[in-house]
């Protein structure tokens, strides 16, 4: 594997305010709005992003499934699109679960380049496809994709091919996932192919289980949260006196989750104080649902012409991989 590729931010020392740090200043001002909310990107530490895995195999949790035999029947199609030697860049690729379907069926794929925010995971996701896939140059990035500024030189002269699975595109608003697309657009350059897993499931029935299954792991995932900023933050949370709920917006065609308070409350954050009403909610995540025209309308905007799509219709999801090609 080759050396890691880091963009994160300056790690501060012990003794340096924590509220410099991207966490501490999206915290605080995420929890200073009139509706308090924080970015989901934060949720991805190192347990948060074991507990999204665990997520991805509950029987609720429709889209993983829906996305592997979505991958299973188009890879070998997006493959005859790449062309040989190309250079695949996965964002947010987790723990590259899916990415083998798609190596797999390339031909002589020059580099893996992984990006994720959470370090230690990426590392052992990368070094585990790199046992799999032995003699391919696996080059980890440590980035918020969103934030990513460049990408590792790479000697490869094919195709760059994105890959961006597991509808996590959804977390952004359509401003935002315009912006998102044109920062990929940049980074893979002319000619560049982009796969991205997206959901179009308007069902709330089928919906509002995955984000908030039986077990109670995607509230375990969602109050990890709230662990992470009384731990890095210096923060006083009572995680007893919140609850994870999840909700339906059909007019904005979005999911939400909430850690929602409990009683009137107070809590610390780095010596600010935070005023909780009972009922009163931190606003944590937000899955936009985009129907396919809405959504190629987006890529458009953001310099993608649509190539292909295939969408999966069991379960009465509307999960759709798309593959999209750099406009001229």
């Amino acid at each position: 594997m080759s050396a890691l590729f880091n963009q994160r931010a300056r790690a501060l020392p012990p003794d340096e305010d924590a509220s410099q740090t991207a966490f501490g200043r999206e915290v605080l001002q995420g929890l200073s709005q009139v509706r308090k909310t924080l970015p989901c990107t934060w949720l991805y530490d190192h347990r948060g992003s074991e507990l999204f895995e665990d997520i991805t195999l509950l029987p609720e949790y429709y889209p993983t499934r829906a996305e592997i035999r979505l991958l299973t029947q188009c890879a070998p199609r997006i493959a005859e699109l790449a062309g040989p030697g190309a250079t695949v860049v996965e964002f947010g690729s987790g723990s590259s679960r899916k990415t083998p379907l798609l190596l797999a069926a390339l031909e002589s794929p020059a580099a893996y380049v992984p990006v994720d925010i959470s370090e230690q995971f990426l590392i052992e996701a990368a070094e585990s496809l790199q046992l799999r896939f032995p003699e391919l140059p696996v080059v980890p990035v440590v980035s918020d994709f969103h934030a990513l500024r460049q990408l590792p030189q790479l000697s490869g002269c094919g195709r760059r091919l994105g890959f961006f699975p597991g509808s996590t595109i959804g977390n952004c608003a359509p401003n935002e996932a315009i912006e998102l697309l044109s920062t990929f657009a940049r980074l893979l350059g002319p000619d560049a192919l982009l796969a991205v897993g997206a959901d179009a499931t308007q069902d709330p029935h089928l919906l509002l289980p995955a984000y908030d299954d039986a077990q109670g792991v995607t509230a375990t995932f969602n109050h990890n949260l709230l662990a992470r900023i009384n731990r890095e933050l210096a923060g006083t949370f009572n995680d007893a006196n919140f609850r994870h709920e999840s909700r339906y917006d059909a007019q904005a065609q979005r999911v939400e989750m909430h850690l929602v308070s409990r009683c009137a409350q107070q809590a610390q954050v780095l010596g600010h104080d935070f005023d909780f009403a009972a009922g009163e909610s931190i606003h944590t995540e937000s899955s936009y649902k985009f129907g396919p025209v809405k959504f190629q309308a987006l890529a458009k905007h953001a310099g993608w012409s649509p190539v292909q799509l295939w969408m999966d219709n069991a379960e009465a999801s509307r999960f759709t991989v798309y593959l999209f090609k750099r406009s001229a």
